[in-house]
């Protein structure tokens, strides 16, 4: 005679505790994934119940969405995930948080935009503007222009008014060279404020410290760039 097998439940005390199922459900990450997440050490353990059943607590569903944020938003393999939870797992969270405050402010000072009729007035041809636009340092959309873009343009506009134009071998794409120089520092510069300010401070103060940095970084950025000209020039003499 077989007897039914029953499921083991969890003590009273463990009261919330997920199965597998659970876990899928509320995370939205396949079965598959989560055991990949619990081999490579990155949930907290189960509670076993019997050798076949084991019960998730509730928050390993939110460690399971902030280890897929972490993956798809700051691009951390899980080697890197890892070292951050068990260095300060509090820190990853802060860490988001103070980004997602930071994106929130520029794209609300980015919502505003100028159409592609009043940009004219800067005087950059409509070809110049399709190819900044293609090579992605312009990024309108079907409302025009952008703050940053329209600063952009305005500058472009100084550059060839002072003599900066195709006819002595200046075209939009050297601007990729600035492009390309600012990316590998701006990812560093974003790397070394979210380490120093996430988890130190609430997310609004870090996001005002960061604002408050944003001119005097400017101005420091091109004292630097006129000061290594001048040693470049100086050199090759």
């Amino acid at each position: 005679m077989t007897h039914p097998v029953t499921e083991e439940k969890p003590q009273a005390g463990d009261q919330g505790l997920l199965k597998m199922s659970g876990l899928v459900e509320a995370s939205g990450v396949p079965a598959p994934t989560i055991k990949h997440y619990l081999r490579e050490g990155l949930l907290p353990e189960p509670v076993k119940t019997s050798r076949n059943m084991a019960w998730y607590r509730p928050e390993t569903v939110e460690r399971i969405l902030l280890i897929k944020r972490l993956q798809e938003e700051r691009y951390m393999p899980l080697k890197a995930i890892r070292k951050l939870f068990e260095d300060d797992p509090g820190q990853a969270v802060a860490m988001l948080e103070v980004e997602d405050r930071i994106l929130e402010r520029a794209l609300a000072a980015e919502r505003t935009r100028t159409s592609a009729t009043d940009v004219r007035k800067y005087g950059v041809p409509k070809r110049v503007l399709d190819r900044l636009a293609e090579i992605g340092i312009l990024t309108p959309n079907s409302r025009g222009y952008s703050p940053s873009d329209v600063t952009i343009i305005e500058a472009m506009s100084r550059f060839r008014a002072g003599g900066y134009d195709e006819q002595i071998g200046f075209t939009v794409y050297d601007t990729l060279r600035y492009k390309h120089a600012l990316e590998a520092l701006v990812r560093e510069e974003v790397d070394v404020l979210m380490e120093r300010l996430g988890g130190e401070m609430q997310p609004e103060r870090a996001v005002e410290l960061i604002e408050a940095g944003a001119e005097p970084l400017k101005e420091l950025i091109a004292a630097l760039h006129t000061k290594l000209m001048v040693e470049e020039v100086e050199r090759r003499r």
